[in-house]
């Protein structure tokens, strides 16, 4: 059986998690890109139960 649950924490720029998103049922493709979509103006971490998979970092806008 697959684990189709990730979680995207959402990071300040102080470093603590400021929001969190679940996603359920999904790949983890497309968990990361979702997880990618959300770091628009923060870093976005993307976990799989006590696994981090990923950091998408926050990317200015020049």
């Amino acid at each position: 059986m697959v684990d189709r649950e990730y979680r995207t924490f959402i990071v300040g720029p102080d470093g603590h998690v400021v929001d969190r998103h679940d996603l359920v049922g999904v790949d983890e493709a497309e968990a990361r890109e979702r997880a990618r979509q959300l770091a628009g103006g923060h870093d976005v971490e993307l976990w799989q139960r006590d696994k981090k998979l990923a950091t998408f970092r926050h990317q200015p806008l020049r």
